[in-house]
């Protein structure tokens, strides 16, 4: 069996005297689609400022295959070195540049995958003008992938919802990860949105090989993709399983789903 992309082992993380995280185990193999749920307060978000390197755990272990297929501890490294080993996340709250295009956002999110430096970029030799040729190219292919391409010269701001929750994803997609987290993709769209967003997930899986972590509270999506689904509650790993596990599930029922669940 391939070794996972992420192994998170006995994750604690204590905010004063309150223990946001306690011992939770998590792994993600390559090109699953794996989904984190539970209530609100639960710790999810939490997880995922550990392992992309926002709060450093207190305990525990986290571990991700780099580039090189090296297995990396990574616990107490920067967002941008974890950026660099191939974890790229969106956020809850959405993060673009709003008075930049959407072409210049996902540009942004191609900056740990180029070469030039502070030289190059003031004397314009012919290495950085290559290189800021590529990142504009590639970066409009991520844009059509996304099917955002129409708004390319569009400030982000001005995007509808559901496309800056697109957009982005694309700029996450831009670092070419190995492991793309989602937190709560589906926030806020609109039925048809959310559908579309499914679709996408899935496409991105399968064209990009990558493998995606995804928080979300929309049962009905997170049922319909994912691979393997893990449930927190106050902070402790409460089951793991396939959706169908899940959804049978009785400690995931009376804790999450509830009595009348129609995921």
């Amino acid at each position: 069996m391939a070794e996972a992309i992420l192994e998170v082992r006995e994750l604690c993380k204590d905010f004063g005297g309150l223990r946001a995280l306690d011992h939770v185990d998590l792994e993600i193999y390559p090109e699953q689609i794996v989904a984190l749920i539970g209530p609100n307060g639960a710790g999810k978000t939490t997880f995922f400022n550990c392992v992309t390197g926002i709060y450093e755990p207190t305990e525990g272990d986290i571990f991700v295959l780099d580039r090189k297929g090296k297995k990396r501890r990574i616990n107490g490294y920067k967002p941008n070195k974890v950026t660099e080993l191939g974890l790229a996340r969106t956020f809850q709250n959405i993060r673009l540049f709003p008075n930049m295009t959407v072409l210049e956002n996902v540009m942004i999110g191609r900056h740990t995958r180029t070469k030039s430096w502070i030289f190059g970029a003031l004397f314009r030799d012919r290495r950085t003008k290559e290189e800021e040729k590529e990142t504009i190219e590639v970066s409009y292919e991520i844009l059509k992938k996304m099917r955002l391409e129409k708004f390319v010269n569009e400030l982000a701001s001005n995007l509808p919802y559901g496309a800056q929750r697109r957009l982005e994803i694309a700029r996450a997609l831009a670092s070419e990860p190995s492991l793309l987290l989602l937190d709560e993709p589906a926030a806020g769209m609109n039925p048809q949105e959310t559908k579309e967003l499914e679709g996408l997930i899935e496409q991105i899986r399968d064209q990009e090989k990558i493998a995606i972590l995804l928080i979300e509270h929309d049962m009905k999506l997170v049922m319909n993709i994912s691979d393997v689904v893990y449930v927190m509650e106050y902070g402790r790993l409460l089951a793991k399983g396939t959706p169908q596990e899940i959804k049978e599930d009785e400690r995931v029922i009376k804790a999450y789903l509830g009595e009348d669940h129609d995921a």
